[in-house]
């Protein structure tokens, strides 16, 4: 197998991802999907000039001085006249500022009696808030491409959308296989282990705005692992375990019976050299992950992430940040190594803490985990304080 650098295996996988198509679903659903048009405003936002305290609304020429009160302007219900000479509005915060006044005196400086309001000297355009001071009809707000998230949302709300334009999430199917595997609460026997890898993907798949079914595991029959495969109703089918090559690696030879066409082979990465991509004869595409859980999630983040973001119209792998070592680190060998690490952000630096114990089958590790520290191939020590590269990791 011809082991690729993680960024040629990146580049190989997202060459064979198109974005899906769009579809308009309602704005209150469109949480965590990706925009397929820009959002543009109709209109300015504030769509008038609006005063930003409670108070009065006055010609600042007319300040100091008592002036006589001729009305009201709240939200939603603004003064209809225009403001004289010697007079002032009584106004609210986010209420349109009268016309002919150019200055809010906020309550607290001013003293009314009766039907008359003493203020002091106002300043033109003090406590206003002008029209289109957010943004302007006709000025793109979103951008194809963005994920909406609580506060997007809020920008499309404010523009006037109810419905939105989103790639359709990707479907994905996640099978484990393996003899070893049992799914809780089942009864694992003296040699079996419960399904850990394939639940947090699930999990994974869904926060990344897919689509996912976890499948039953497959027990290490070549027959089984092509009938799940064949059944699988997906965009992208991800397995976890069998990737390798050895006798109970069937999950290969299972996808070449349904004409995989082998894009990634293996990666020239730590952990998760078995990794593999292609596209089934149906269209259908396949990432092999390894059964164990650290090299699994690892190269979900590498890998599996990416894809999904190409599916959705976002073609960006992923973005690292720089780190002071908290440590010093051993000479990098021949492949990339992904270390779990922990953030720890000290008197304006940042630090990061890799485990001591990178075994790919601790699952209490990357559980710790908030970030993976990446050591590229043949990378020499670093001191502790030296910069690194590292992932930070979503967590809640």
């Amino acid at each position: 197998m011809k082991l690729l650098a993680v960024e040629d295996a990146q580049a190989r996988m997202l060459a064979e991802i198109a974005p899906l198509t769009a579809e308009t679903i309602p704005l209150r659903a469109a949480i965590g999907r990706v925009l397929a048009e820009d959002v543009t405003a109709v209109r300015d936002q504030p769509p008038f000039d609006a005063s930003a305290m409670d108070g009065w609304a006055v010609r600042s020429g007319d300040t100091p001085g008592p002036l006589r009160i001729i009305g009201e302007s709240a939200a939603g219900h603004g003064f209809e006249g225009v403001l004289g000479a010697g007079e002032a509005v009584r106004i609210f915060t986010g209420a349109a500022v009268p016309v002919g006044a150019d200055a809010i005196v906020i309550q607290e400086d001013a003293e009314r009696d009766g039907e008359t309001v003493t203020t002091p000297e106002a300043r033109a355009g003090q406590h206003q808030r002008r029209r289109g001071g957010d943004f302007t009809a006709g000025q793109v707000l979103l951008s194809a491409g963005q994920r909406i998230d609580p506060w997007r949302l809020s920008l499309a709300a404010s523009a006037g959308r109810a419905e939105v334009s989103v790639r359709r999430a990707p479907k994905v199917a996640i099978i484990s296989t393996g003899e070893e595997i049992v799914e809780a609460p089942g009864h694992p026997g003296p040699f079996q282990i419960y399904d850990s890898g394939a639940p947090a993907l699930l999990a994974m798949v869904q926060a990344w705005g897919a689509e996912a079914e976890k499948l039953k595991p497959v027990r290490d029959e070549l027959d089984a692992v092509i009938a799940a495969l064949a059944e699988a109703q997906a965009d992208l089918i991800v397995t976890v375990g069998g990737a390798s090559v050895g006798d109970h690696d069937l999950v290969r030879a299972a996808g070449e019976a349904l004409g995989l066409k082998m894009k990634v082979a293996s990666v020239a990465v730590r952990p998760g050299k078995p990794t593999f991509f292609g596209v089934l004869a149906d269209g259908r595409r396949m990432l092999g992950l390894p059964g164990n859980p650290a090299s699994a999630f690892v190269c979900a983040e590498l890998f599996l992430r990416p894809i999904l973001r190409a599916y959705q119209g976002d073609p960006t792998p992923f973005t690292t940040m720089s780190a002071r070592a908290a440590e010093s680190l051993s000479a990098n060998g021949p492949r990339e190594h992904w270390m779990r690490a922990r953030l720890v952000y000290e008197e304006g630096m940042v630090l990061v803490h890799p485990y001591r114990d990178q075994d790919s089958s601790l699952v209490s590790v990357f559980a710790g985990a908030d970030a993976l520290l990446r050591r590229p191939p043949g990378a020499p020590a670093v001191e502790a304080g030296g910069l690194v590269e590292v992932l930070p990791l979503a967590r809640a």
